[in-house]
């Protein structure tokens, strides 16, 4: 059997966590398979359409690596749509549905609904007071279609409902939870179209997998409940239901569900930050789902060889932040300088701290300044600010005052000026040579030989390899600010 999945976001804005992580599950899975995996648009509640937001999706998934075979794409900025099921957005397939809901209405198997809003509320209040389940309570469904058709010819609005089984046990095997039983008692006769004569989801959903020959459902466990009322609609059509995996909630650190309001949730966050893509997926893949080596660092390569969509687990997954930052920070360690100068550049320039004229040598010092502490790009902008700190001496903490008190202070900032002044410019190498020759000729070493010299050039105690702040500030600069320090500890 080819496997086929999709994912099926809604257009309501930016690409969450959670739904990159359910995108990245069927795509792995997919192509474990040597399947197939679709983007279909579920756009169906228009109230709730962001412009957009079908862009921002794509372009998140593109960097990602996370790409499908079919649905929209784009290309030269515009979406288009790709592949023999589609249309792939769920509004342009109204003329699809009617034909199945007619089917159903048809068969008696869904019936129109004109209850309005006060009612269904009204109801709901109730049953919530007497501890019932709410749900509709049946009250247009022995209408005739008759006398449902005259009402619609008068002008009332209505929704179509589907019709339940009476007291019956829905069982399913979840690839997640396995054995799932819900009774019909416990589930409400869904709305499947709604006033404005677009389906629900329930509805479109059933109706687009089965004729996209989906055979593989992997979405949150928040449909659980729902897939009992999915599975009644396949056998009302005579389809054979698809395969179903419920993946756990992504948890925040407090064990709460990830919140749009309260926690950074948005994938283009994380993008625009400077995360790398490759420990976006590699930390994503592992949230909910175990390596069978225990790995913690892996490729995408080595994600599709190894995923099995039976190693997911039931619990709940916690989102750790600094855990991503670990992974982020992995990768960025393998990355060339050359590499991540292409990386840290844009974000040097938003802040002026470099311009088209700053030289790759200069560069180069920087990430090898500022590298070992990055855990993602946006970091950069102040790692470098630090590297370009000027020392305020009549304003030092009690620390560093002890320290610029020392009394071979003076034989170390006049010699490397000396020294420098010799240089046609600073490197690290001659900036490490230099600091060499002092400690062998004077004897000055450890504590009095950086400290001092680092708390002159910058204010601090402590902070990036002094070979490199030297080299990036330049020889004029260095000598300048040396000879300030002299004149401050005479």
């Amino acid at each position: 059997m080819n496997i086929r999945t999709r994912f099926a976001p809604s257009p309501t804005g930016f690409l969450h966590i959670g739904g990159l992580r359910t995108a990245l599950y069927c795509y792995l899975w997919a192509k474990h398979n040597d399947g197939d995996y679709l983007l279909r648009i579920e756009d169906t509640d228009r109230t709730r359409y962001v412009e957009g937001s079908v862009e921002n999706l794509i372009n998140a998934l593109n960097f990602c690596g996370v790409k499908h075979d079919e649905g929209p794409m784009l290309k030269d900025g515009k979406v288009v749509e790709v592949g023999e099921k589609g249309p792939y957005f769920q509004s342009d397939r109204l003329d699809i549905y009617k034909k199945y809901i007619n089917k159903l209405l048809d068969e008696g198997k869904a019936y129109y609904c004109f209850c309005d809003k006060d009612r269904l509320e009204t109801l709901r209040e109730e049953q919530i007071k007497n501890k019932q389940t709410p749900k509709y309570d049946g009250k247009c469904k022995n209408l005739s279609r008759e006398e449902a058709e005259e009402k619609i010819k008068n002008g009332e609005s209505y929704v179509i409902r589907m019709a339940l089984p009476e007291d019956e046990d829905i069982t399913f095997e979840d690839e997640v939870r396995g054995k799932v039983t819900i009774n019909t008692k416990d589930v409400d006769e869904q709305v499947l179209i709604k006033t404005d004569g677009f389906p629900t989801y329930h509805f479109a959903v059933v109706v687009d997998d089965h004729l996209m020959d989906v055979n593989y459902v992997i979405r949150g466990e928040e449909w659980l409940v729902s897939t009992p009322k999915h599975i009644i609609l396949y056998n009302y059509l005579g389809w054979e239901p698809p395969k179903f995996a419920h993946l756990p909630t992504v948890l925040n650190k407090n064990k709460k569900k990830l919140s749009k309001r309260h926690d950074s949730v948005a994938v283009e966050d994380f993008i625009q930050k400077g995360y790398l893509p490759e420990a976006l997926i590699n930390y994503i893949a592992l949230l909910g789902w175990s390596d069978p080596n225990d790995r913690e660092i892996l490729s995408m390569e080595e994600l599709i060889k190894d995923f099995d969509i039976s190693r997911v687990t039931k619990a709940g997954a916690v989102f750790d932040t600094e855990k991503l930052n670990w992974v982020n920070a992995h990768y960025i360690k393998e990355k060339s300088n050359e590499e991540l100068i292409a990386l840290i550049k844009p974000y040097l320039l938003n802040e002026k701290l470099i311009d088209d004229s700053t030289s790759e040598e200069i560069l180069i010092y920087i990430v090898e300044a500022i590298k070992d502490k990055l855990n993602y790009f946006e970091e950069s902008i102040e790692l470098t600010k630090e590297l370009f700190l000027k020392a305020d001496l009549n304003a030092l903490d009690d620390n560093a005052k002890e320290i610029m008190d020392m009394e071979t202070n003076e034989t170390l900032f006049s010699n490397l000026v000396s020294l420098f002044e010799k240089e046609d410019s600073l490197t690290p190498e001659i900036v490490g040579k230099s600091l060499k020759s002092i400690q062998k000729e004077f004897k000055i070493k450890g504590k009095a030989l950086y400290m001092p010299t680092r708390i002159a050039i910058s204010g601090i105690m402590h902070g990036a390899d002094l070979t490199y702040i030297l080299s990036i500030l330049g020889k004029d600069e260095v000598i300048s600010r040396l000879k300030t320090a002299i004149e401050f500890i005479k």
